[in-house]
């Protein structure tokens, strides 16, 4: 399936992006990438502003030129287009715990992990918060990070000795955010999973053996 004229913009090294492109990858969707070179702060160009002024990736750009930021958002449309193989639940209930466990592990794990590099990375002194105000950095708030994810660990260890999945029975967007939180705690953190977390790791080792998980 190929919706070749709608563009992602994305980088390569980010978290965000990623869970975009696992999500499409599981659907089997091609279309078109856009890379945005953070290092270079493209996103902070005047071109790249009037596609997503908060100067953030990923952003989802549709053919008559409709942009749609946030992860949730982009994911979102892409399930309504295409409702095979879905990643959302099914059903009020499923899709209900699906958007649960999702945003909990999103603020639970994956901001923690967010709000520790950035106000631990020296080049993001000034943007030590997404979005298209600056802020300065915190450095208090890299050792309360590290124990958010420290704890954040420990209770996904404890919800996946009773269930398969983050969501319950089935792989869903939420066991997407996860994994990327985990490899984005590894990397930038140095906090792989503890070896005390054997639910986890389990459940870590199944899921990162997907093929989307290299996109």
């Amino acid at each position: 399936m190929s919706s070749d004229t709608i563009r992602l913009y994305h980088a390569t090294a980010s978290p965000n992006s990623r869970r975009v492109r696992i999500f499409l990858a599981e659907k089997a969707l091609n279309v078109a990438f856009v890379p945005v070179d953070l290092g270079q702060q493209e996103q902070h160009s005047e071109a790249y502003r009037a596609i997503n002024p908060r100067r953030v990736v990923p952003t989802l750009v549709l053919t008559d030129g409709t942009a749609i930021g946030e992860v949730p958002a982009i994911w979102r449309y892409f399930e309504e287009a295409h409702p095979a193989r879905p990643l959302l639940g099914v059903g009020p209930v499923g899709k209900a715990l699906v958007v649960m466990w999702e945003r909990r592990v999103e603020l639970e794990g994956f901001a923690a992990v967010m709000e520790g590099v950035r106000n631990a990375v020296p080049r993001l002194k000034d943007r030590a918060i997404a979005g298209s105000h600056g802020y300065e950095q915190i450095p208090g708030l890299i050792d309360r990070s590290k124990q958010r994810v420290a704890n954040f660990y420990g209770d996904f260890d404890a919800r996946l000795t009773e269930v398969p999945f983050v969501a319950g029975d089935e792989f869903s967007a939420a066991d997407i955010t996860m994994l990327v939180t985990v490899d984005f705690a590894a990397r930038a953190f140095e906090m792989a999973i503890p070896p005390a977390c054997g639910a986890l790791q389990r459940w870590y080792d199944k899921v990162a053996a997907r093929p989307s998980t290299t996109a």
